[in-house]
């Protein structure tokens, strides 16, 4: 059953979507692909989710890349079918109102590491390994790996993962700033997410949405365009309860309580 591709569950204002085929080291197939964009968009649209991750079952893999089989038999046009519904939910990521955080358990290769790159923070467990191997195909990374890769770790490192395709450890990917943090195994890797989740969650929803508009903006925008965006969505947030409350439990020395509106 495609519903059963992808898992869904909601705790503490916290959604976790899990990729679930782990018998094909969680590829994405087009069943995947239609519901994990559903599952997205219901989690953002949610009230009572303040946060989402996004993870693969089992302790060998997040995302191992494309179904290859989908590959058979595609021409230049054919194969468009297979990759915009990946795109559209690479893009969607990027521009969600709520912070998506990557946790990678194991393998994030080819679209698997594209979907990575487009989450807003990326932990990975000791055993994870991530690249880009479209080029052992004939063929490059379509769903961003280009763009987004150059752009988090450089140049000249991007280029050397994507031409040569070869894979790097999590160390690796630590130490050229691919993710953010490794941890020494699967269970502590998912419970560093979920401390991280839950300490997002109790920030100021309305900021953390303007506060990730403008980082995106920085990647899109020319440099005067986006400082006067940032300027205005600070100014957005002088119209808030919550900046209220924050300044208020600030000067009476107390922890803020957030309504995130």
């Amino acid at each position: 059953m495609t519903e059963d591709l992808v898992l869904y569950d909601v705790e503490d204002e916290i959604a976790i979507i899990t990729i679930n085929r782990l018998e094909r080291y969680n590829a994405l197939n087009i069943g995947v692909k239609n519901k994990l964009l559903e599952l997205l968009k219901h989690a953002d649209e949610d009230p009572s989710v303040r946060v989402v991750i996004l993870t693969g079952l089992g302790e060998k893999a997040f995302i191992s890349g494309a179904d290859v089989t989908d590959f058979v038999g595609r021409n230049s046009k054919t194969i468009r079918e297979v990759v915009d519904p990946s795109r559209e939910i690479a893009q969607y990521m990027t521009s969600m109102k709520k912070p998506i955080i990557c946790a990678v358990n194991g393998y994030a290769l080819g679209g698997g590491c594209e979907l990575a790159l487009a989450c807003d923070i990326r932990y990975a467990s000791i055993n994870a390994k991530l690249g880009l191997p479209e080029i052992n195909l004939g063929t490059i990374p379509g769903n961003g790996g280009t763009v987004r890769m150059s752009r988090l770790v450089g140049l000249g490192i991007a280029k050397e993962l994507i031409f040569t395709g070869d894979l790097i450890t999590a160390e690796e990917a630590l130490r050229i700033g691919l993710v953010n943090k490794v941890f020494n195994s699967v269970d502590e890797l998912r419970a560093g997410v979920v401390e991280l989740a839950k300490k997002l969650a109790q920030r100021p929803g309305v900021a953390l949405n303007l506060a990730k508009q403008s980082i995106q903006n920085a990647w899109q925008f020319p440099l005067d365009e986006h400082l006067a965006f940032e300027l205005d969505a600070f100014c957005q947030t002088f119209d808030t309860e919550d900046k209220e409350e924050g300044v208020a439990a600030f000067l009476e020395k107390r922890k803020p309580e957030f309504k995130h509106k």
